[in-house]
């Protein structure tokens, strides 16, 4: 039996972000290179808190921190491809939130990468782990 995820589809997500691919994103082997998969991720889920009113970029007292990442790739995608992120929230913590996101080419129904991040919420300040604040938490059940 092996550990490697399953090839998610459309269904496995709750919200669905357009991306651009850039001719920058491809390296010497004609592809997007894997490091490009985590800027898709992070650019994702933060302009959907950005639009949500949930983020400000410099006055937020509460921030997210990125504290751990992976991606699985299924097949390769290349500039100029549009792409798709799939947004959901595969656990909801206290002061933490893993989110599941899929690359998807634009009305593929099948992933072309799946990947995970988790955000630790902390104060801007301090620096130290703080309850998800009621808003995000709420608006962050809604992907779940």
């Amino acid at each position: 039996m092996s550990d490697r995820p399953t090839r998610p589809d459309r269904s496995a997500f709750r919200l669905f972000r357009p991306i651009a691919t850039r001719w920058m994103d491809n390296d010497a082997y004609g592809h997007v290179n894997n490091v490009h998969y985590y800027s898709y991720f992070d650019s994702a889920v933060n302009a959907w808190l950005i639009e949500r009113g949930l983020l400000a970029i410099a006055e937020s007292p509460v921030i997210g921190l990125v504290v751990e990442s992976g991606c699985t790739y299924f097949e390769s995608v290349a500039f100029p491809d549009q792409l798709e992120a799939g947004i959901a929230v595969a656990h909801l913590g206290r002061s933490s939130v893993r989110y599941r996101i899929g690359i998807f080419k634009t009305g593929a129904d099948e992933a072309a990468a799946q990947g995970h991040f988790v955000h630790v919420y902390v104060d801007r300040a301090t620096r130290r782990p703080v309850e998800i604040p009621h808003g995000t938490r709420t608006a962050l059940s809604e992907l779940a």
